[in-house]
């Protein structure tokens, strides 16, 4: 399988609220309109509070916007929550992440689409991290990384997790020759018309690498930036590390070869 030409771009952050600095020369600023989409499955305790940040980072940056958040079937006031804090909800049996992202891709208007998590790990604030890095470097897919700044994500993600996430992004790096270090990252943006191109087939967690590897062969221009993360407080992970990474394996393989 040949994959076309790709190139990772690696940034720095510098903290505490720095915007991010790009180890390539920027160009002039880049104008487009933002989707973001949150997939949420039973989230009631954080969803509003993720929503409302979103909401207010965005208004802030001061570009066209809209929040989406895709309810994967919660049994729980998830929806309800995220609809009262001026998100456009939209509700669906349970099916998983992947289904609920691709829901969210098909409805979304924006030039970009961002996605993040509903669980309270990612950073809304950070939102103009990633979308800086896009406009200035003219970029189409940017993935906000946990493993840049090691000292203080790693003590917070479980082993089993950061073992998992190093194994399947040194499997894409082998596949595509490209280094990404944090394949699995739920937090990033990526250009809608890039998102059009693709066949996404993906129900569950393995939807970031099917996207991702799906885009190195497209040999688009893949950035990664540094974020913080922090490790969810309230609720379960419904991540099962065994049925999930295998899953997350055989989706990176599939995506390469077909």
């Amino acid at each position: 399988m040949r994959v076309k030409h790709s190139q990772t771009i690696y940034l720095e952050k510098r903290y505490p609220k720095t915007m991010a600095k790009c180890k390539v020369e920027a160009v002039d600023r880049e104008e487009f309109s933002v989707s973001v989409v949150i997939p949420v499955f039973n989230e009631e305790l954080t969803i509003g509070d993720i929503v409302a940040r979103t909401r207010s980072t965005l208004e802030q940056f001061k570009l066209p916007y809209e929040v989406l958040v895709i309810d994967d079937g919660s049994v729980d006031r998830s929806a309800e929550i995220a609809q009262t804090s001026e998100a456009h909800v939209l509700r669906e049996a349970h099916q998983g992440k992947g289904h609920a992202l691709r829901l969210g891709f098909k409805r979304a208007k924006g030039d970009v689409i961002v996605t993040l998590d509903s669980d309270g790990s990612h950073q809304p604030e950070e939102i103009p991290l990633i979308l800086r890095c896009m406009m200035e470097n003219k970029v189409d897919f940017v993935i906000g990384s946990r493993f840049f700044d090691t000292d203080v994500n790693n003590a917070k993600i479980p082993n089993v997790n950061r073992i998992g996430n190093r194994m399947f992004s040194d499997l894409i790096r082998l596949f595509t020759g490209v280094k990404i270090s944090d394949s699995q990252s739920g937090f990033r943006a990526i250009r809608s018309s890039v998102i059009k191109k693709m066949r996404l087939n993906s129900r569950g967690y393995e939807v970031e690498s099917e996207m991702l590897v799906k885009a190195l062969k497209m040999g688009v221009r893949v950035a990664e930036i540094p974020i913080s993360f922090e490790q969810r407080t309230v609720g379960k992970s419904k991540l099962d590390p065994l049925k999930d990474g295998t899953k997350i394996l055989y989706s990176i393989i599939t995506s390469y070869l077909f």
